[in-house]
């Protein structure tokens, strides 16, 4: 098997615009609202579905979720589909869609967070690519200088093309921007630096240099998938990562513990077998005790053997970098610059 990539967006494409998580409180609508016609702006007609103003912990029941997330995906007219954001509880979609229909014809689908519960089932079962990158609410940021936004990548995925990100060693220190107050916010405050760190047992000085198919999603989402149908990462990389695989996860809001316990499960189900390195975002997740979140990676994957880079904008610390699931990927790291280069080949 070989992965499948959605044809590259092109002007007057139409982005479907859904929620099979969490919708948008009524108050951060001005921001939705926004965000629409950022994309419009973009040059894309813009289908917005109902789900995205549903209110609650889900925006809508299960089944209408699935249908209006289905109905997108495989609409030929729908060349992207882009959720708000993510939320709780997509993982109780995976079980009403039906997975070959949404391989038929591919369609990007985008996002990060718990859209992540639905991207890798979607690229592990049928071998089609997707996004794991900005969300639409984040749309209308600028992104600074190294990294695509993800309708750059979408429109500039031609087979065997690379598109090159750079880590700009700069993030969000914490907090969030207040929608509801400044709905057309466009600046990140990335006011703190840093770079990537390495921590397996090499110098943490040494380059990195390495390839690998893409794979990964957020931790405290995905790690409820090994072991399952849809989170079979050692099955993906037998059928489509001759390669090998680079993994990456995005850590949220777990205390690092519970983060260790789930690396170890992942690792438990196979996820690494295959890997040539492991990429881990930033957090501000807390410790627990005097366990840090990089003691929790090296606890679960240190003796691995492969390059284990941690702070990597792969999260929910802004800015994003836009990470194509299924791409033949060369990440290279060192004490000057950061880099991720994705091909798009099957």
């Amino acid at each position: 098997m070989t992965i499948r990539y959605p044809r590259p967006l092109r002007p007057g494409d139409t982005i479907g615009v859904t929620a099979p998580s969490s919708g948008v409180p009524t108050p951060l609508l001005g921001r939705l609202d926004h965000a629409v016609e950022v994309v419009r702006a973009k040059g894309f007609d813009v289908r917005v579905g109902a789900t995205p103003s549903g209110q609650g912990m889900v925006s809508a029941p299960a089944d209408v979720r699935a249908a209006e997330l289905t109905g997108m995906l495989t609409d030929p007219r729908v060349r992207a589909v882009v959720p708000p954001w993510g939320g709780e509880l997509a993982v109780d979609l995976l079980g009403r869609l039906d997975w070959d229909a949404l391989g038929a014809d591919p369609t990007w689908l985008v996002g990060y967070s718990d859209v992540s519960t639905l991207l890798l089932p979607l690229t592990l079962r049928t071998g089609v690519a997707t996004l794991h990158g900005q969300n639409l609410m984040d749309t209308p940021y600028d992104v600074p200088g190294g990294i695509l936004g993800w309708w750059d990548v979408a429109a500039s995925a031609q087979d065997g093309g690379e598109l090159l990100q750079r880590s700009p060693r700069r993030h969000r220190s914490g907090g969030w921007d207040d929608y509801e107050k400044e709905p057309e916010v466009s600046t990140w405050t990335l006011d703190a630096a840093g770079p990537w760190l390495r921590l397996d047992a090499a110098d943490p000085a040494a380059p990195v240099d390495v390839s690998g198919r893409l794979i990964g999603g957020c931790v405290e989402t995905v790690s409820f998938l090994a072991g399952t149908a849809y989170g079979d990462v050692a099955r993906f990389a037998a059928e489509h990562a001759a390669e090998g695989l680079v993994v990456y996860l995005d850590i949220l809001e777990w205390g690092a513990a519970d983060v260790a316990r789930a690396l170890w499960a992942l690792r438990h189900a196979g996820w690494f077998d295959a890997a040539n390195a492991v990429l881990v975002s930033r957090t501000h997740a807390p410790a627990t005790g005097d366990l840090s979140q990089h003691d929790a990676v090296r606890d679960a994957l240190g003796d691995l053997g492969i390059p284990l880079l941690a702070d990597v904008e792969c999260g929910h610390v802004p800015p994003q970098l836009a990470l194509v699931n299924g791409a033949l990927a060369r990440v290279q790291h060192g004490p000057d610059e950061s880099t991720i280069t994705q091909r798009l080949v099957p």
